[in-house]
């Protein structure tokens, strides 16, 4: 039993850059909680401890443990004496599967922040039964990607009728900086297109479909709804992470479908960043321009304190159903790093603490944590609010 086990928590990946902003969280609000530090250098993890003991004088003891992806028996060790393990090191396409691996063979609930469609659908087709066995809990994408679209949408149809078609869309507003981490998974996944491709479609191969439910992902580049501005479709992680929540969720009603959209103020900004989006992904073709890219940031690196405190986010939901039409808001700050560390350790503390359904096997935050992480982000400062209710059309 996981509850045997030394550690309630293990964060692997302390010493980057989000990993240490989330340990910085936990140092905060991790109260009664047992956990520990991990990664491949011991004196950067001891740098790391020096500076939560700065927050917490308790923590100057916070046991630290050694771990490579690269040894196998050191990613063991961690999956077998933790009940949540929280991982950071990416990309995750290259680190992140013998840890998803080891959580999988030990009934050890898993937790990142990858926003990587490839790496998600691989981790679902070599390890979903294993964890579904084992009960370990594997939820990806815990951080800005994917949980205000995830769980917003999850608020949004929860305003919504019960047992008729819903149809929901997510329109996104951002003002953030990416790390290099971020940047290095993002040109990676551009790069492997077509393995993407392979990977979704051997997934949907496999994967079961909600019996006479159906849920899909909108193929409309405009949106069914008016928002002022300008939109522009956003086929990132998070649209896939909404409908497999609302596979695994009867709420969501007969007939789900979800699309979401890039949200600006004016023209100019929209065309350049559609044409930024086309050079990024035409540079990471070829391995000499992708090579470039990769040297503009790298891993570990990122935006000051005072850069961060100017950054926020905003996602607003527009749904309608059974005659039906509400408006929502998710909102936070710094969405790459502050809010992601912030998401990404509470739902850890959410597997570890909290009462929550009995669910096993590669799910999402809404199937797998739902109201009681909304709950606990909501404590932490993030904003769920409905702005408007009323008849559709109306």
């Amino acid at each position: 039993m996981t509850a045997d086990r030394p550690y309630d928590l293990v964060l692997f990946g302390a010493t980057g850059f989000t990993g240490g902003l989330t340990a910085e969280y936990l140092a905060a609000h991790a109260g009664g909680t047992r956990w520990a530090l991990a990664g491949r250098s011991r004196s950067r993890l001891e740098a790391v401890r020096d500076r939560l003991a700065a927050i917490d004088p308790a923590l100057a003891d916070l046991p630290l443990l050694l771990a490579d992806t690269t040894d196998a028996a050191s990613i063991e060790a961690i999956a077998g004496r933790a009940r949540v393990v929280i991982t950071t090191v990416g990309p995750y396409a290259e680190h992140g599967e013998p840890l998803v691996a080891a959580c999988a063979r030990a009934g050890t609930d898993y937790v990142d922040l990858t926003g990587e469609p490839g790496f998600v659908d691989e981790m679902y087709i070599r390890h979903h039964e294993t964890a579904l066995r084992s009960g370990a809990r594997i939820v990806h994408a815990c951080g800005f990607d994917s949980i205000p679209a995830d769980l917003g949408a999850y608020y949004t149809v929860r305003h919504l009728p019960e047992g008729v078609p819903l149809h929901v869309e997510g329109f996104m507003r951002a003002s953030g900086d990416a790390s290099g981490g971020t940047l290095h998974s993002a040109v990676g996944v551009f790069a492997d297109l077509r393995g993407m491709v392979r990977a979704d479609r051997e997934r949907n191969a496999l994967e079961r479909r909600p019996a006479g439910r159906r849920v899909r992902v909108s193929k409309r580049a405009t949106p069914r709804a008016k928002v002022s501005g300008w939109t522009l479709p956003l086929p990132t992680l998070d649209p896939r992470i909404v409908v497999r929540s609302a596979a695994a969720l009867e709420r969501y009603g007969p007939d789900f479908t979800y699309g979401q959209f890039l949200n600006v103020r004016r023209l100019p900004t929209a065309a350049g960043l559609a044409a930024g989006a086309g050079a990024v992904l035409t540079l990471a073709q070829l391995p000499p321009t992708r090579a470039l890219l990769l040297r503009l940031r790298t891993p570990g690196e990122g935006p000051a304190p005072e850069a961060r405190a100017k950054h926020w986010f905003s996602v607003t939901f527009v749904g309608e159903g059974g005659g039906r039409r509400v408006v929502t808001e998710v909102a936070g700050g710094d969405p790459g790093y502050d809010e992601t560390a912030r998401m990404l350790a509470e739902s850890a503390l959410c597997l570890a603490h909290d009462d929550l359904p009995g669910t096993a096997g590669q799910v999402t935050t809404a199937a797998a944590m739902g109201d009681a992480l909304i709950d606990r982000l909501v404590k932490a400062g993030l904003t769920f609010r409905v702005l408007q209710e009323g008849p559709a059309g109306g």
